[in-house]
């Protein structure tokens, strides 16, 4: 009897420690959303696209929230924008928005948060894996928005012209996003805040 009511127990605490955990899990995934949102509107106007705070946000989802979360909290956040919501960088939302020049870079975040937290997701914050895979999820956002400028839009640019306009101007930006995530991830190492 004793032994039944401990097993009870346990496995009561073990259910809720599961739910628990998935509504951690859901909140990272809509809070992480939200600051994307929030992060657009913090902008440095540049063309083809605005220099913001997204970049970052989406590194740092993939570094807290690893690969999966970590997209489907960008997936949440273009779903938003693709709804209507106010929540692009631009003054206008909606399906029609991701035809634009920013189209690339919005699709880009995705993979990004992918990349990053596969290499360098939640447990896995040596210095190493958060340089590398910051590196590598900020060259995937960067690389799909040069490749919609090369094909899409109607413009059609070289891959030369693609890169020197979408990419090499946001390089500088791009690293000093990668040392802030870095820096982020470390202090939350020490601090121990992670979503697992």
């Amino acid at each position: 009897m004793i032994i039944r009511n401990e097993t009870t127990t346990l496995g009561t605490a073990g259910r809720m420690a599961v739910a628990a955990s998935r509504l951690l899990v859901l909140a990272g995934i809509v809070g992480f959303a939200l600051l994307t949102a929030l992060a657009a509107k913090m902008q440095v106007p540049m063309v083809p696209a605005p220099v913001t705070l997204q970049t970052a946000v989406v590194l740092m989802a993939g570094v807290m929230l690893g690969p999966s979360a970590g997209a489907a909290s960008l997936v949440l956040y273009l779903g938003m924008g693709i709804s209507g919501l106010p929540v692009f960088a631009g003054p206008v939302a909606g399906p029609a928005y991701l035809l634009g020049p920013t189209g690339g870079y919005l699709a880009g975040f995705v993979a990004g948060a992918v990349i990053v937290g596969m290499i360098a997701g939640p447990g896995r914050h040596s210095l190493a894996r958060l340089v590398i895979g910051t590196g590598l999820g900020s060259m995937a956002i960067l690389a799909c928005g040069a490749a919609w400028l090369a094909t899409g839009m109607g413009q059609g640019l070289s891959v030369g012209n693609a890169l020197a306009i979408g990419v090499v101007p946001f390089l500088p930006g791009a690293v000093a996003k990668m040392m802030i995530v870095v820096g982020l991830a470390k202090l939350a190492d020490g601090a121990r805040i992670q979503i697992r």
